[in-house]
């Protein structure tokens, strides 16, 4: 199985490459069959309907005969961001000469996209949807901002059904889980506490504050020392509780649930939130991404959540 994968992974890269060396275009009858096989086994490992990647690809990239696809292998039209230390090219687009990401290869981009899709909180919903539901997907994408053109998620869905490519979203077997069952809503498990319900992220139980909670309030009704409260949530002693805040009763863990490697930072969002939304050890987040403790991120910075930022020395830790 092995090498029927890499022989198709094969056949599907050389082609990109002489199509900017001969001139020739590709049709989007070809561009279907040389990524699908690739889109579907990123439906299979990340939610994203095989029909949307392809659709998206089609789009973005002119079926593989733009610039961006020709010189970088970028298919999505996925900017550098803040953090990107790979190769890089600029092109006009919203703005002139905007950074873009350069890829070893077109299976590269194809993952780059799923894995921005499924680490950006404002796509999250989209996994909540049918993985057959490609016009609420096409909808979902454009209401959240992924392009400018108001008739975005028109043009996916002609794309899709122009080319029956929601027959490649049909009896796929998804082995991930929507990110909102993991970083956001998470499903209420237990009740054994009377007045907080024990909830559980990343394989960590946490508790969510009520009126009139304290961190001594909580250690009495839970049973737990005060240090342990501000030591698990990485709090300072002066802390005080609001409704809503999430407290975590078990320590954190040292990385990431499975399917979340990367976070894209929103405008304002602080590296204590972003270790409490994914359940991680802040100290840890910190030696993982080269940054200095108290050092914040910037809006479209790249925080990596379970390996280490590229290029960044390390050691265990």
């Amino acid at each position: 199985m092995r090498i029927v994968l890499f022989i198709l992974l094969i056949t599907s890269f050389i082609p990109t490459h002489i199509a900017g060396q001969n001139g020739k275009k590709y049709s989007r009858e070809e561009y279907v069959q040389l990524f699908k096989n690739l889109a579907i086994r990123q439906m299979e490992k990340s939610g994203v309907p095989a029909s949307i990647i392809i659709a998206q690809g089609m789009l973005e990239s002119d079926n593989g005969n733009s610039t961006l696809a020709i010189k970088a292998n970028n298919h999505f039209g996925i900017k550098c961001h803040k953090s990107w230390s790979g190769s890089t090219i600029f092109h006009d687009d919203d703005k002139k000469s905007e950074c873009f990401r350069v890829y070893r290869d077109v299976a590269n981009s194809f993952s780059d996209h799923s894995d921005f899709l499924r680490s950006s909180k404002r796509y999250a919903f989209l996994f909540d949807l049918k993985p057959t539901d490609y016009k609420g997907w096409a909808k979902g994408l454009k209401k959240a901002g992924y392009a400018t053109n108001p008739k975005y998620a028109d043009m996916l869905v002609k794309i899709i059904e122009e080319n029956n490519l929601y027959l490649l979203d049909q009896g796929v077997d998804i082995k991930a889980v929507s990110p909102t069952r993991l970083q956001g809503s998470d499903t209420y498990l237990v009740d054994i506490y009377k007045n907080h319900p024990e909830l559980v992220r990343n394989g960590v139980l946490y508790i969510v504050v009520k009126a009139g909670d304290s961190v001594e309030s909580l250690a009495k009704e839970l049973e737990m020392m005060p240090w342990q409260i501000y030591k698990y949530n990485d709090l300072p002693r002066d802390t005080k509780l609001v409704p809503g805040d999430e407290v975590y009763i078990k320590p954190k863990k040292r990385q990431a649930a499975k399917g979340f490697p990367v976070h894209i930072c929103e405008s304002g969002e602080t590296m204590h939130k972003i270790s409490q939304t994914n359940a991680i050890k802040l100290r840890l987040l910190y030696k993982r991404n080269g940054m200095e403790p108290g050092q914040e991120p910037e809006a479209g910075q790249e925080i990596f959540l379970r390996g280490w930022k590229p290029g960044l020395k390390h050691g265990w830790f």
